[in-house]
Formats: C-alpha cells, sequence, structure tokens
C-alpha cells in the first residue's frame, strides 16, 4: 500500500503555485498534476515540477485518480468545482471564502459527511506560528484589534477587501472569542477597484467582548498586526514575522512597571502547514483544525459586513442624489 497520497491542485495562479511547490515537499503527499483554465500557465507551472498540467479539473481527475484536491480557483467557482470533485469521492481543500453563500457551504458538508471526506477551508492564518502559539493561551479576551493593510495589487479582482482580506481576521477573532455574536456595525469604501477597498467591522459578543477589523488594500503602509487585551495583559501578535509580545503591568513598592515577554516557539512556512495538516487529515481520516462550519461561519459574518457597506454606500448615493437636486 502506498505510503502517500495523491494530490493535484486546480487553479494554479498566484496562491495556487505555492500549492503545487509545497506538495513537492511534503513526505507523505505526490503531487500528480495540476489544472488551470489557462492551458500555458498550467503546462508552464506543471513542467516546472515535474508533473503533467491540464485545461480542466475533470481530465486531471480522469488521468491521475488522486486522493485530494486543493481547490484555489476564483471565489465565484468554489462551490461548483469543489462539489464536482466531493462528489467523486475525492478529499477536497477549497481556499478561503469557502463559497459565495453560506447555504453552498452547508450543501458541500453534507456531501463530506455522506462520503466520509474530509473537507477543509483555506484559513492559512489559522497555521501561522504566532496564532498557533496565542490559540493555546488566549482565554477571556476583552478586546481584540486587528489591521491589515498594505497597498494595491491589481492580483485579486473578483472581490473586495472583505472576502479577500477581512476574513482572515474574522475567521481569527471567532476562534478566539468562544461567544456568539450579538451586533455587527461596518463600514467601507471604494478606491481603486469596483468593489470596495477599505473596510471597517466592529463586533460585539454576547460575553461583552469586542473586536475591531480594519482592513485596506490601498495603504502606503503594510501592516499586518492583532492586539488582544486581556484583564491582566496585552498580547501583539505580528502575522508576518511570527512574533508575539506580552505586556503586563506589575505593581510594588516603587510603583507601576511594565513587563514585555517575547515567548519562544516553533515557527514554519503557514501554508506548509496548513497542507501537511489536509493530507493528514486524509490520511488518518479526522476532521480538519479549520473546517466546513467555521468557513461558514466566517462567510456569515463577512456577508452582514459586506450588506451594510453596501446599504451605506447606496443610503450615502441617494443622499448625494437629493442634495444635487
Amino acid at each position: 500500500m502506498e505510503n502517500f497520497k495523491r494530490v493535484g491542485v486546480v487553479g494554479v495562479g498566484h496562491l495556487g503555485q505555492h500549492h503545487a511547490r509545497v506538495y513537492t515537499e511534503l513526505l507523505d503527499a505526490r503531487l500528480v498534476g495540476v489544472a488551470d483554465a489557462d492551458e500555458n500557465r498550467s503546462r508552464f507551472i506543471g513542467e516546472s515540477l515535474g508533473v503533467p498540467g491540464y485545461s480542466g479539473m475533470e481530465e486531471l481527475i480522469k488521468r491521475q485518480r488522486p486522493d485530494a484536491l486543493s481547490i484555489v480557483v476564483p471565489t465565484s467557482l468554489h462551490y461548483s468545482v469543489a462539489k464536482q470533485a466531493l462528489e467523486q469521492g475525492i478529499h477536497v481543500l477549497v481556499e478561503k471564502p469557502v463559497t459565495t453563500r453560506p447555504s453552498e457551504a452547508e450543501e458541500l458538508l453534507n456531501i463530506a459527511a455522506q462520503k466520509n471526506l474530509v473537507l477543509q477551508v483555506g484559513h492559512i492564518e489559522r497555521f501561522n506560528g504566532a496564532i498557533r502559539h496565542i490559540s493555546q493561551t488566549v482565554r477571556d479576551p476583552l478586546f481584540l484589534e486587528s489591521r491589515r493593510i498594505g497597498p494595491f495589487s491589481s492580483r485579486i479582482n473578483d472581490v473586495g477587501v472583505v472576502l479577500d482580506l477581512m476574513i482572515h481576521d474574522i475567521d481569527i477573532v471567532l476562534s478566539l472569542v468562544h461567544s456568539k455574536i450579538s451586533r455587527i456595525a461596518a463600514t467601507g469604501c471604494r478606491v481603486l477597484t469596483e468593489h470596495e477597498d477599505i473596510a471597517s467591522a466592529q463586533i460585539t459578543f454576547e460575553n461583552g467582548a469586542m473586536a475591531h477589523i480594519l482592513v485596506s488594500r490601498v495603504a502606503e503602509k503594510r501592516q499586518r498586526q492583532l492586539d488582544v487585551m486581556e484583564r491582566e495583559r496585552h498580547i501583539i501578535v505580528d502575522y508576518e514575522t511570527q512574533d508575539v509580545q506580552i505586556h503586563r503591568c506589575v505593581r510594588d513598592n516603587k510603583g507601576i512597571k511594565e513587563i514585555i515577554e517575547r515567548p519562544v516557539f516553533p515557527k514554519s512556512e503557514p501554508l506548509k502547514l496548513e497542507l501537511a495538516h489536509f493530507v493528514g487529515c486524509v490520511r488518518e481520516n479526522r476532521q480538519p483544525l479549520v473546517g466546513i462550519r467555521d468557513g461558514k461561519r466566517a462567510l456569515e459574518v463577512a456577508l452582514e459586513v459586506l450588506r451594510q457597506i453596501h446599504d451605506d454606500t447606496s443610503n450615502k448615493s441617494n443622499a448625494h442624489k437629493r442634495i444635487s437636486a
């Protein structure tokens, strides 16, 4: 019996090419092929990694019979492509956001359950060394503030900044706060594209915890930071360097002194950890760290943020028309 799983990648654009590369580096996986609507791109990536490149997933499945697939196609195609793979008995890792509608995510979950297949959602930041570390220690956060901003890139043009960037932070916040949401307030605006390029969301939880998430893809400064405030400490996470700082105030007879701790923990390429986890789940028939329910919950929050942004934009537009008239 083979001691590795046969894997393929559907969609080898900017992110998909890295999925393919990482699979060639995993000991318990064998990359057997890649597929992309751009056949020239598919063949180029395939040749560079020593595997066949196909113009469609159907041909990849027919010729290579993979055990598992990474689905890294445009968001609008996630549901249809993942569904087709699952229906053919193939384990699936689908990139975030899992689908465009929660009902579609639920349907994928049902298919995976019926066929006893692994269905993982590609929320890569869960595998960031810093997030993995604080997830083991954060217990009762009072306030979380996340900033994910940077310069504009034309790489993503099918979705706005909420589904492109904010959904990462929504997922992290929901994983750290163990309470239902009581209120969401959001705003955003378009700057360079037809979608929102800047967005801000405030989330209030039933247990009293609050979170503020700011994302922008038109900022001159690049920053990926999460602050978690608890009763007796303030935790700062740098997503890019995978560094953690823990600030505490200690009181003695000389007054208040601030202590900064910098914990040491393993750091590795998050994507490599994510794909290794996926292959491990396939091999051992176990549920992934980030399953479809996590992906669906993050998507539901993101869609509510989008609804409020679009409603606010529409109201401002109508008000402007009235004033102009």
